[in-house]
C-alpha cells in the first residue's frame, strides 16, 4: 500500500526515541531469548481479529524456521508486556516454542499504543475499525488531537478523520467490517444514508447480493432522487362556496375570474390563495379597474 514506506520510518523513529535494553547474550543470537510464559499480551493492542488461516500459516513457518523477527516488549512486574508482535507470540505458543527472541524497550502506555498501531498499520494487519479504535484511545485517554495522531502514526490527517467517522456506524455494521464482509468504501457510503435501521438494511443487502461500492452508491443515490410525497393539505374554503363566489365575481366583472383558495398543511402552515381576473384588451382592463374603484390616472 502507498503508506507502507512512511509507516516503516514511523515505527523506527518511535523506537529510536526510546532507550533499548540489550542484555549480554551468547552468540549467535542478536536478541535475548525470553520464556513465552513470562510475556503477557498488550492491553493496548489495537488488533482484535486474528484470522485462523493466517495464524496457522505463521505457526507452520515458525515450526520450520523459528521466530525470525524479535517481539517488541517492555518490562513488567512479573516479566514482560508485549508492545508489538502479538501474532508471532500466539503462533509461537501454538508451535510449542518455550522461548522467543525479544527487543526490550522503555515505553509508557501512550508510547506502547503508538508503537502497536504503527507496527500493525505497517503490516496492513488492522481493519479500519481496529485502526479507528486505536486512534480514539489516543484521543480520549491521552488527549491527542487528530493532527497529533496523524503525526505520531505517520498517516494523513484526512485518513485519521475518515477512520474515526466510521465509529459512528451501528455496532452491527462495524462487526461486518471487522469480519471483512464490508469494505471501508462500503462503510463510507453507508455513513451518508439516513437512520441506523436504513444503514443496517443496506449493509445486509450489500453482503447478501455481493454489491460493489459503486453498486451501493447507485442505490443510495436513487433513494435520494425519489420524489418526496406531497404534504397533505386542505382548502380553507368549501367547494360549494368556492363555486358560488367564482360565479358572483364572473357576473360582477363580466369576465372569467379564477379563485385559488388558501390551504392549510398537515403541520398547520398556511399556503396563500389567489384571485385572477382575465381581460382581453386595454379597454376591458379599464372597465375592470373602474369596477374596483381604481383609475388608470396616476
Amino acid at each position: 500500500m502507498a503508506g507502507k514506506h512512511g509507516l516503516g520510518r514511523g515505527l523506527s523513529a518511535l523506537i529510536r526515541d526510546t532507550p533499548v535494553e540489550r542484555p549480554p547474550v551468547a552468540a549467535p543470537l542478536e536478541y535475548p531469548q525470553v520464556e513465552i510464559a513470562r510475556i503477557r499480551p498488550n492491553p493496548w493492542q489495537p488488533r482484535r481479529v486474528f484470522t485462523k488461516e493466517a495464524l496457522e500459516e505463521l505457526t507452520a513457518s515458525i515450526r520450520e524456521h523459528g521466530v525470525l523477527e524479535p517481539l517488541i516488549v517492555r518490562k513488567a512486574e512479573d516479566g514482560y508486556e508485549l508492545i508489538a508482535g502479538e501474532r508471532r507470540w500466539r503462533a509461537a505458543q501454538e508451535a510449542g516454542l518455550a522461548q522467543v527472541p525479544v527487543r526490550v524497550i522503555e515505553a509508557d502506555d501512550q508510547k506502547a499504543l503508538e508503537l502497536a498501531l504503527v507496527e500493525n498499520l505497517q503490516r496492513a494487519d488492522l481493519n479500519v475499525i481496529e485502526e479507528a479504535e486505536g486512534y480514539q484511545v489516543l484521543a480520549d485517554k491521552f488527549g491527542l488531537t487528530q493532527d497529533e495522531i496523524s503525526h505520531r502514526v505517520n498517516k494523513a490527517r484526512a485518513s485519521v478523520a475518515n477512520a474515526l467517522r466510521l465509529l459512528g456506524l451501528p455496532k452491527e455494521i462495524k462487526q461486518f467490517i471487522a469480519e471483512g464482509l464490508l469494505s471501508s468504501g462500503h462503510a463510507k457510503v453507508l455513513l451518508g444514508t439516513g437512520t441506523e435501521a436504513q444503514q443496517c438494511q443496506l449493509a445486509e443487502r450489500t453482503i447478501k447480493d455481493g454489491l460493489s461500492v459503486r453498486d451501493l452508491e447507485r442505490i443510495v443515490e436513487q433513494a435520494r432522487s425519489v420524489p418526496r410525497k406531497r404534504r397533505e393539505s386542505k382548502n380553507d374554503m368549501p367547494p360549494d362556496h368556492l363555486t358560488y363566489l367564482t360565479n358572483r365575481l364572473h357576473q360582477h366583472f363580466g369576465t372569467s375570474v379564477h379563485v385559488q383558495p388558501c390551504r392549510t398543511l398537515a403541520n398547520g402552515r398556511k399556503i396563500k390563495g389567489s384571485v385572477q381576473i382575465d381581460y382581453y384588451s386595454n379597454d376591458e382592463l379599464s372597465r375592470v379597474l373602474e369596477l374596483l374603484g381604481l383609475s388608470e390616472q396616476a
